[in-house]
């Protein structure tokens, strides 16, 4: 046995970074364990809505954030073909959230950030290149087994938090199952320099693009565009990342192709899953390792931020009185799984469909509607509250 420590956390991602500092911060003895050699340089998610700033201003780290992102008041809904396009400017939201926008900022330097707060608290350790191997629970706490690069070192933790990613190995030795479905379709990823604003007129940094052809998502990060588009199931991924591949998609999307340079690209495949369970005993996953979704909205990371929020506060709790340890555990996966059932996994299948293949007669449909909701002040208010994230969090709030 080489360490003890209050809580354990698998994952050095934004989410796990996230429940770090808030226990930390509250006094409590953390170890964050991380497989990679630091937090690794994902790309995927960007968009961190207006609760999620207020939970990050709590913990001292939003204004750092926005200085290194975009402020985007504005997210964009366009229909490719015709060219109409819709904006939703979350500045209508100002009475609801210090944040009424959405701020684009790489999730990596959020975690980076964390990481550094966390290496600089005495209650508190980071440590890299290790990787949770196994665990054993009992009644009064977790020995987790890590591997070092140069042997098996064990840690006793009173919690173990698994935040290790949509294949986290925590969720998989409970054995709980990960329901849902996987999207019959890949995601291709590029970021460019190129000045895409340039062909489109009046774009914001945050664009839905519909298309009965090619949907895409068009958002901007403080260098770069990122683009992502749906691709075959069926075309190798060799293929995606090919120049070929990303010359048509550009050509298609600004009509130059070959001139475009990329800083990036990444194909993917997209799930819609939820475990059966958050809780287990004094082990809880959060994050992509309870659930999953399509990124369309921006809601992944930033439900996670919820997740390691929620638990955090109910996890100090916890600690402080023992005895109110499986009630307030229980309370938190109440909250967390409901809305994520019932909200988070609800409204990003409805994105994506939103944007998809559809007959001429459901396209002329959806733009009506869409105009409909823009120009109705009550529903374009319950609109953005819903995109925002903030009702999702009253939500949660709400349930006893």
């Amino acid at each position: 046995m080489t360490g003890r420590t209050q809580v354990a956390i698998a994952g050095a991602g934004p989410v796990g970074c996230v429940a770090a500092v808030a226990l930390a911060r509250e006094g409590l003895d953390v170890v964050l364990i991380e497989a990679g050699p630091n937090c690794a340089q994902d790309l995927r998610a960007s968009t961190f809505h207006p609760p999620t700033l207020e939970m990050l201003g709590e913990l001292g780290i939003t204004d750092a954030l926005i200085a290194d992102g975009l402020i985007a008041p504005i997210f964009q809904y366009r229909d490719r073909q015709s060219d109409r396009f819709y904006n939703f400017d979350l500045g209508e939201l100002g009475d609801q959230t210090r944040y009424p926008f959405r701020l684009q900022c790489e999730q990596y330097k959020l975690a980076r950030k964390l990481a550094t707060t966390l290496s600089e608290m005495p209650n508190a350790q980071v440590l890299f290149s290790h990787r949770l191997v196994h665990f054993d629970q009992d009644a009064s706490g977790v020995t987790i087994h890590i591997e070092t690069p140069v042997r098996i070192d064990s840690i006793r933790a009173d919690y173990l938090i698994g935040a290790d990613g949509a294949n986290s190995l925590v969720r998989k030795w409970l054995g709980t199952e990960f329901d849902g479905f996987t999207y019959p379709e890949k995601f291709l990823t590029m970021s460019t320099e190129w000045p895409i604003e340039e062909q489109f007129p009046a774009l914001e940094y945050v664009n839905y693009v519909s298309d009965p052809n090619e949907w895409l998502v068009l958002l901007r990060v403080p260098t770069v565009w990122r683009i992502l588009v749906p691709a075959s199931e069926d075309v190798p991924d060799s293929e995606l990342l090919a120049d070929d591949t990303k010359n048509a998609v550009f050509k298609r999307l600004i009509g130059v192709g070959d001139d475009v340079k990329t800083e990036h690209r990444t194909v993917y495949r997209v799930h819609q899953r939820v475990a059966q369970r958050f809780v287990h005993g004094r082990v809880i996953i959060i994050g992509d390792a309870a659930h999953l979704n399509n990124p369309l909205g921006g809601f992944g990371m930033n439900s996670g931020i919820h997740d390691a929020v929620n638990l955090s506060e109910k996890l100090i709790l916890a600690i402080e009185s023992p005895s109110r340890r499986e009630e307030l555990l229980a309370h938190f996966e109440r909250q967390r799984s409901t809305v994520t059932r019932e909200f988070i996994q609800q409204q990003t299948i409805r994105n994506k469909l939103d944007m998809e293949l559809g007959s001429a007669k459901a396209e002329q449909q959806r733009r009506t509607e869409m105009g409909r909701i823009a120009a109705d002040p009550e529903l374009r208010r319950q609109f953005m509250l819903r995109q925002s994230m903030l009702q999702s969090v009253r939500d949660a709030a709400a349930i006893k």
